[in-house]
């Protein structure tokens, strides 16, 4: 079966403007394009964009991405490389997963410290006019150490 352009992008949920970025970067490619000019895929196009939505689904970048399916290409090759590529992944996600958890603490805190009353007296004003008044420094990094603790 042969796809047009717009059916690929019906059966994987990916815009088409997303589909001619893949095909420009050389993520998919098409079997060629009909008299009219319009771009033609099969099921393997279908499959492959899939697996590109459902890894940029879990994260990862087109780099990763692009290393796994050239890996895919190559079934007879060790899945190691396929091991530590998801190795790092997963460790950039137990970072965000910190730096949230840092976040939400830090939110929490001004929450509990509020007192309610008037926008004047309001702590989470106060905190977020004076980051030294937050227990970590770096939101974006939590494995700094926080500064001593001001309440």
């Amino acid at each position: 079966m042969v796809y047009s352009i717009g059916q690929l992008g019906r059966f994987t949920h990916t815009k088409v403007p997303t589909v001619r970025y893949y095909e420009q970067i050389g993520l998919i490619k098409p079997l060629g394009r009909s008299e009219g000019g319009q771009r033609r895929f099969d099921q393997s196009s279908v499959q492959r964009l899939s697996f590109i939505r459902h890894a940029r689904e879990l994260g990862f970048t087109l780099d990763a991405i692009r290393q796994l399916l050239g890996l895919a290409d190559r079934p007879s090759e060790s899945c190691e490389p396929v091991d530590g590529i998801v190795q790092q992944q997963l460790h950039e996600v137990d970072q965000r997963l910190a730096r949230l958890q840092t976040v939400r603490e830090e939110l929490q805190r001004m929450l509990d410290q509020c007192a309610g009353g008037t926008a004047g007296d309001c702590r989470i004003l106060e905190v977020l006019a004076d980051h030294s008044l937050c227990l970590t420094e770096d939101h974006d990094n939590p494995t700094k150490t926080p500064p001593a603790e001001s309440v």
